[in-house]
């Protein structure tokens, strides 16, 4: 017959066991977040062109850095993408948001530094001849001055962020150079833009790994949603309102961009 002090000890035991059993089910399968997140750059992480934009920044809820916070509930997240942020703006402007406990960075630019916004009203509103030379000048900029310029801004990103993880997203192509009708612009403008975006995501992928950041192509996952394709996920020419232009749909946000930056965000240990 076994001594009350020997059942006692395995009722005890019993009931710790029981007690962890419980708290392990109720305990979330994850953890509360330690991310804290930043979205910094411009129209393409604002999200300009994904609705409800507010604010002078054109701002969206629709943008793949708060829709991201949605899903994943950092412990912070703070959104400083500004629709027209350049290089030097995002310094003088954004950056000020980033801090020694800052663990996540997101961030595109560079469109507006070769003068996206120009090239665009250019190759709508004047010939095609206008448009290839808009492009080639960007391309010039693009190779010889934003390298520079992409240094500096992710230099200082390192230093106003030394423990974070960053993530440099490009930009899509806008057209499916296989569809062969598209109206809207002349095959060759379309080709001349395809080029410019190509040429300036290649300089951008070079400077992100220079600065030992995490490149997310963004193509890819855009391949067969550019414009001219049937479930488009760009906002086509508008000339009443350019600046939306070219921009992800809201879809293009929630399918393009977002499915990029979390895998990215997966990646570098977020």
């Amino acid at each position: 017959m076994r001594s009350p002090r020997i059942i006692a000890i395995g009722a005890t035991v019993l009931a710790l066991g029981l007690a962890v059993a419980i708290t392990g089910t109720a305990t979330p399968a994850r953890a509360a977040s330690s991310v804290n997140y930043v979205a910094l750059g411009d129209s393409y992480s604002s999200g300009v062109g994904a609705g409800d934009e507010s604010g002078s920044c054109d701002q969206s809820p629709n943008a793949y850095g708060p829709l991201w916070s949605s899903a994943n509930s950092p412990a912070s997240f703070t959104f400083v993408a500004c629709s027209g942020a350049t290089t030097s703006s995002v310094i003088s402007s954004q950056l000020s948001s980033l801090s020694a406990s800052t663990t996540l960075v997101s961030i595109t630019i560079g469109g507006n530094d070769v003068g996206f916004s120009s090239i665009m009203e250019t190759c709508v509103l004047e010939s095609t001849s206008s448009c290839e030379s808009a492009v080639d000048q960007a391309e010039a900029y693009a190779n010889d001055t934003l390298p520079g310029d992409l240094n500096t801004l992710f230099s200082d990103i390192k230093a106003d962020a030394p423990n974070a993880k960053v993530v440099v997203l490009d930009y899509p192509d806008f057209y499916d150079l296989s569809v062969p009708i598209c109206v809207g612009l002349s095959s060759a403008d379309h080709q001349a833009l395809d080029n410019g975006i190509n040429d300036l995501d290649g300089v951008l992928q070079t400077a992100t790994d220079n600065a030992g950041f995490h490149f997310a192509d963004v193509r890819a996952q855009f391949s067969g949603h550019e414009l001219c394709d049937g479930a488009g996920w760009l906002n086509s020419i508008n000339i009443f309102d350019i600046h939306t232009s070219y921009h992800p749909t809201a879809t293009g946000q929630a399918d393009g961009y977002l499915p990029v930056f979390t895998a990215a965000a997966e990646a570098v240990g977020q």
